[in-house]
C-alpha cells in the first residue's frame, strides 16, 4: 500500500500509476462483436415496446437491436442517431437501469433486462470509429439561428437545424464544447476524450460554426442575438450552486462536488490531484455518487456520503448506489449538515443532525453525529442563473426558477426558444432529456421559420 494513502490532510500521489490508470479506466468495457450478437439474440422485439416508450428521445429500441442481429451495426447506429444524435454519450451516462432496461420484459420475467445500453454503444462506437455520417444538409435556406450554449441541448438543436439548411452559430462560455458531457460526469463513464470526439462527430455534418469563450450576459446580451439572427435557442446549464446552511461551510476543505468533477475531468495527471484521507459528500444525487466514487479512486481512504432523507428518496438510482458501496463508499441516511469544525481554518470534521419525518415534513431530532473529515463536497443541487438573461430588452417568463416554456420549447419572447437544465418542462436534468428538448426546439424553430 502506498505511504501516501495515509497522509493525513488533502494530498496528492496517494496511489501507484498503475492504481490510477486501472481505477479510471471504462466502467463498462465495450462489447465484442460476438457479444453484442449474443446479447441482441435476448431481445423479445416487443410490440409497442415499453423499452421504447421509457426512452426520452423515444429510440426505436427493438429495431436497432434487431439490426444488430442481422450484423448490420451501422443500421443501427441510424436508427439510433435519427432519434438522439448525441446516442452515444447517452449509452455511456444514461440511467438505462431506471429507463428503458428497467421497462424492459425481460427484467420483469427475469430480473435481468437486454444490455439495451451496451448494445448501443456498440453500434454508435462502431459508425463514429467508421466515421459514417448519415446525414446531409438540405439546401441553404438563408436563416441564421443563434444557440447560447454547447451542451447536450445545444448541440442537438443545432445538428437538426443544420440538417434542415439553416446555418447555425453556437455560442459557448467554455473553452470546450460538450457542457455536461465533458465537464460534469465521472470520468470513467467516459474515457478517451468522447465527448469531443461526439462535439466533432455532432458539427461533421457542416452548417454549425461553434465559438468558444462566448457567454451570454459577459460577451452580449440576448437582444443582440435577437436583432442579428433569425431565431435564438438558449440551452444553458445550471451555474448556480446551493449552500450547505451550516456554520463553518468557507473553511479550507470545503469545496462544491461539480468543481471537483470538473477539475478531475480536465486534469492531465490524475496523480497530481489532491484528495482528502477522510472525505464527507452531503448529497443523494447522481453528482454525489461521481464526487465519492471517484474520491475513492484517486485514493481516500474513508468516504461517506450523507444524505438528509432515506435510501429510496435518493436521486441517484439503485445502481449507482450499489456501484458507490462496491467502491468502498459508506452512505448514511438521514443526516443534515450542521457545522463544519475547523482548526485553523481548516476542516477536522463535520457535525450532522438527525432527521426524520414528522406529520410528513423533515425535521431535525436534535441529536449529533461528528464524522472526522478534511475535505468535505457540496452536492445538494444546482440551481439556475438567469442573471444572464438581463438585458434582453424585455423579460423572459420564468417558472420555479427556471425558464418558462411551451409544449414546443417557445418562451414568451418571440424568437427566442429553451430547452436543457435551463427550463420548466418537467421533464428530468438527464442528457437525454436534454437531447429530446434540443431536438424537439428545432422542429419548431423550424416550422416558424419555413411559415415566415
Amino acid at each position: 500500500m502506498p505511504e501516501g494513502l495515509f497522509k493525513e490532510g488533502i494530498a496528492a500521489g496517494r496511489l501507484s500509476p498503475e492504481a490510477y490508470t486501472e481505477n479510471f479506466g471504462d466502467l463498462h468495457p465495450p462489447l465484442d462483436h460476438h457479444e453484442a450478437l449474443v446479447e441482441s439474440d435476448r431481445c423479445y422485439f416487443c410490440y409497442d415496446a415499453p423499452c421504447m416508450q421509457a426512452c426520452p428521445t423515444t429510440i426505436d429500441i427493438p429495431m436497432f437491436i434487431r439490426q444488430i442481429g442481422n450484423d448490420n451495426p451501422l443500421g443501427a447506429a441510424k436508427t439510433i442517431f435519427d432519434q438522439n444524435i448525441l446516442g452515444g454519450m447517452c449509452a455511456r451516462v444514461c440511467p438505462t437501469e431506471t429507463l428503458c432496461e428497467e421497462a424492459c420484459v425481460r427484467e420483469a420475467a427475469e430480473g435481468k433486462p437486454v444490455q439495451i445500453g451496451r448494445l448501443q454503444r456498440y453500434a454508435t462506437d462502431t459508425a463514429m470509429t467508421k466515421e459514417r455520417q448519415f446525414y446531409e444538409r438540405a439546401a441553404p435556406t438563408g436563416r441564421k439561428v443563434a444557440v447560447a450554449g454547447a451542451g447536450p441541448a445545444g448541440l442537438a438543436c443545432a445538428h437538426r437545424l443544420a440538417i434542415h439548411g439553416h446555418d447555425v452559430t453556437v455560442f459557448e462560455a467554455r473553452e470546450k464544447s460538450g457542457g455536461l458531457n465533458e465537464y460534469g460526469i465521472a470520468a470513467y463513464k467516459t474515457v478517451d476524450g468522447f465527448a469531443q470526439a461526439e462535439v466533432d462527430y455532432v458539427t461533421a455534418i457542416g452548417g454549425i460554426r461553434i465559438e468558444n469563450g462566448k457567454a451570454l450576459g459577459r460577451d452580449f446580451v440576448l437582444a443582440d442575438l435577437t436583432g442579428e439572427y433569425d431565431a435564438v435557442f438558449l440551452g444553458a446549464g445550471l451555474a448556480g450552486i446551493n449552500a450547505l446552511r451550516a456554520e463553518g461551510e468557507d473553511a479550507d476543505g470545503v469545496a462544491n462536488a461539480v468543481d471537483f468533477i470538473e477539475t478531475l475531468r480536465q486534469a492531465g495527471d490524475l496523480a497530481a490531484l489532491p484528495v482528502g484521507r477522510r472525505v464527507v459528500v452531503i448529497g443523494g444525487g447522481m453528482t454525489a455518487i461521481d464526487a465519492a466514487v471517484q474520491s475513492k479512486l484517486l485514493g481516500a481512504e474513508e468516504v461517506t456520503i450523507c444524505y438528509r432523507r432515506g435510501q429510496e428518496h435518493m436521486n441517484a438510482s439503485e445502481y449507482e448506489q450499489d456501484l458507490a458501496a462496491a467502491k468502498g463508499v459508506t452512505i448514511r441516511h438521514w443526516l443534515q449538515p450542521k457545522r463544519v469544525v475547523a482548526e485553523g481554518g481548516k476542516v477536522m470534521a463535520i457535525e450532522l443532525e438527525y432527521t426524520a419525518l414528522k406529520k410528513g415534513k423533515l425535521a431535525g431530532t436534535g441529536e449529533i453525529l461528528r464524522i472526522e473529515a478534511d475535505q468535505v463536497f457540496k452536492a445538494i443541487g444546482q440551481s439556475f442563473d438567469a442573471s444572464p438573461l438581463n438585458g434582453s430588452g424585455s423579460s423572459i417568463m420564468m417558472e420555479s426558477g427556471k425558464i418558462k416554456v411551451d409544449a414546443e420549447g417557445r418562451t414568451s419572447l418571440a424568437k427566442v426558444w429553451a430547452g436543457g437544465d435551463c427550463v420548466a418542462d418537467g421533464r428530468e436534468d438527464l442528457t437525454v432529456s436534454a437531447v429530446a428538448a434540443g431536438r424537439d426546439a428545432a422542429e419548431s424553430i423550424h416550422r416558424a421559420l419555413s411559415k415566415s
